[in-house]
């Protein structure tokens, strides 16, 4: 196994599945049950979700809304998600806890380094909620800062394309993978793997990056048995 922790990326848009916006439950259902094949394989496995399938702050704050209180909308579109992660990783019998980046109990544990690691080592699949708990900050960084934090061995990001392209695919047919890239390489290119903010943080840190497609099923395994998939992302 090449990793023993690690932080999940997954995107609140690839919830939706095939629908045009909220939560595809087959979809749901399916990341659960993968999260389950690696935790049964010993993973100590770290979730944040976006919540792009509910609300996007930053498209809200151009159509009248206030940011700060659009991306707090958007904090907690996060959290309906991983309430909704949780119910399908307990329906799948792993055990799993939601903690969130600001107060509300009981929907979640206030976030702590501390209690996450207790749970993570206690074999629990930790979902991570509400990013940074800060306006103007994203669900990617809220991945970089909570996989930075936790020590994780690598950062997940599993997405709707199978790795980190020159172009985007499905824009231009003639756009080709990379296998492997750095973070330099990723600036310089101007390629959108995350903000720029979330990429230096992995940079600074030399937190590794897998993009990967989690909708295909068994991706999730061949990336923890070191399979050749996805783009690998690193100093």
């Amino acid at each position: 196994m090449k990793y023993k922790r690690i932080l999940l990326k997954l995107s609140g848009e690839s919830l939706m599945g095939e629908q045009q916006y909220g939560i595809d439950t087959n979809r749901l259902n399916d990341y659960a049950v993968q999260i389950k094949e690696i935790v049964e394989m010993g993973v100590e496995v770290a979730i944040v979700i976006g919540g792009g399938n509910i609300f996007r702050g930053l498209s809200g704050a151009t159509k009248g809304f206030d940011r700060v209180k659009g991306d707090q909308m958007g904090m907690l579109a996060t959290v309906i998600n991983s309430l909704a992660l949780n119910s399908a990783l307990n329906a799948a019998e792993v055990k799993s806890k939601v903690f969130t980046a600001i107060r509300m109990e009981p929907v979640g544990e206030f976030y702590a380094k501390d209690k996450v690691v207790e749970a993570l080592e206690e074999g629990k699949v930790a979902i991570l909620s509400g990013g940074t708990g800060n306006p103007y900050f994203t669900t990617d960084t809220g991945s970089s800062l909570r996989g930075i934090e936790l020590e994780a061995d690598v950062m997940l990001k599993g997405t709707r394309v199978d790795g980190v392209y020159t172009a985007d695919p499905e824009k231009d047919p003639t756009a080709t993978k990379f296998d492997s890239i750095t973070y330099d390489e990723v600036h310089k290119r101007g390629l959108k793997v995350m903000d720029l903010t979330a990429t230096a943080m992995c940079m600074e840190n030399n937190l590794p990056i897998v993009v990967f497609n989690m909708d295909t099923y068994g991706n999730l395994v061949k990336v923890m048995k070191g399979e050749d998939i996805g783009t690998y992302v690193h100093q």
